[in-house]
């Protein structure tokens, strides 16, 4: 397993540990892109967005060793961005989600779905 695979793994354990639904993997390796993988998910509520992105950072933290370059959008919690370099994580509420259609944007891109857990 790659060390962005690695990363990748967690990312979503740390989306799945606060039950974050509609986990898109955006795979942008084969294009012109800035990064190469987005995640996309959402939580219900701001306090579960919050949650989610502070389980990510954990996760992530604790098993890869790795703290993201920056998070944006934490206080306002209807869209919180997160930098790991190679992976893009943003994690919306279920309104600005389907406002800004991010998994759309690329149309060329790789789309993979993680089912919710139950």
């Amino acid at each position: 397993m790659t060390e962005t695979e690695s990363l990748l793994k967690h990312v979503i354990e740390g989306i799945q540990n606060k039950k974050g639904k509609r986990i898109t993997l955006v795979d942008m390796t084969k294009l012109d892109a800035l990064c190469s993988w987005f995640v996309i998910c959402e939580g219900s509520s701001s306090t579960q967005i919050m949650a989610i992105c502070d389980s990510i950072e954990e996760e992530v933290r604790k098993n890869a060793h790795e703290k993201p370059m920056g998070i944006a959008g934490y206080n306002q919690s209807q869209w919180v961005a997160m930098d790991y370099s190679d992976i893009m994580v943003h994690i919306f509420d279920s309104e600005t989600r389907q406002l800004y259609q991010l998994e759309q944007l690329w149309s060329d891109a790789k789309l993979t779905d993680i089912p919710d857990l139950v």
